[in-house]
């Protein structure tokens, strides 16, 4: 049997950061492809070499084909040009439209029974791309965008409150851009809700702030985007659904009904194992929450038939 295989396209920062919490967790054997000569061979050179002070002993290889990447357990789609400080996520559309549709026909040819991971911006439009060029069930078909922003509101929250960030249960949903939604009503530190800790004022700090967490990285960083946390992110849903872990987390998911919404992929609760997308799970929202969440449904649904697939 072996160990199963990660492939991750894609050997910029968040490729290679993938690559890299994979590896060090020991998931599966990693295959990092790029178009890149020399690049992911040498990534994952670097990789190899961290095995004997870490211990973890998965192999890493990279590659400029697919080849390597036969029979890959999840593939992990980081490919594409990343966002430039006042490029809109939307901006990025048509030239990662075709990066994202060449790799999903490549992988899909080499490992049929895959499931994948899409990072690629814009997220849910290429979650969409993905989904209609594999020919996939839905279930194998996913975006990584709600743990990352989840992760930023829980962050920004464990700063302001000085709690554990274990601590902090919370869902943010929607549309992975400026639109998105957290879901307050849904967030508490231990089980205490957080309206019960902070002001209205404050919260509504922190809610801004998660929305733009990705803005905010660009702007410092002003040659790239963020890479730690959505490679991280991406690597915990591999990882829940190689263990079956059954975890609840926010995923860009295609709808066909649920929440009202019809043929996109939108940001919403799951049960992420072994099978996948296991479960859509309906959350009840207050009427502000709803409202925000039609919002970013006719963003997403814009970008959808913008592609004019």
């Amino acid at each position: 049997m072996g160990r199963p295989k990660i492939t991750v396209v894609g050997a910029g920062n968040v490729g290679a950061t993938c690559a890299h919490w994979a590896a060090a967790r020991g998931l599966a054997d990693v295959v990092l492809v790029d178009v890149v000569e020399g690049m992911p061979q040498g990534k994952a050179l670097d990789l190899m070499q961290a095995r004997p002070i870490f211990g973890f002993n998965v192999e890493v290889v990279g590659a400029n084909d697919y080849e390597a990447t036969k029979g890959s357990k999840v593939v992990i789609i980081t490919a594409g040009i990343p966002r430039k400080p006042g490029m809109s996520r939307e901006d990025l559309i048509n030239t990662n439209k075709n990066i994202v549709a060449t790799v999903t026909k490549e992988v899909v040819a080499k490992s049929p029974n895959t499931f994948i991971i899409v990072v690629a911006n814009p997220l849910d439009a290429m979650c969409y791309v993905a989904y209609k060029v594999s020919g996939f069930p839905r279930r194998r078909v996913m975006g990584m965008a709600g743990i990352l922003d989840t992760a930023r509101f829980r962050c920004f929250i464990a700063m302001e409150l000085k709690v554990a960030v274990e601590e902090i249960q919370a869902m943010v949903l929607g549309g992975h851009g400026d639109d998105m939604v957290p879901v307050v009503s849904a967030t508490n530190i231990s089980g205490v809700p957080l309206t019960s800790l902070l002001s209205k004022k404050r919260i509504d700090a922190l809610v801004e702030r998660t929305r733009k967490g990705g803005g905010e990285i660009v702007a410092l960083l002003k040659t790239g985007s963020a890479f730690y946390a959505p490679a991280a992110a991406a690597v915990q849903m591999a990882e829940a659904i190689l263990m079956d872990q059954k975890r609840l987390v926010p995923v860009s998911a295609y709808l066909t009904g649920e929440y009202g919404l019809q043929d996109l992929y939108f940001g919403v609760p799951v049960i992420l194992g072994a099978g996948g997308i296991e479960k859509i799970i309906p959350l009840k929202l207050s009427q502000k929450e709803e409202a925000m969440l039609q919002k970013s449904a006719a963003a997403v649904a814009k970008t959808r038939d913008d592609l004019q697939m």
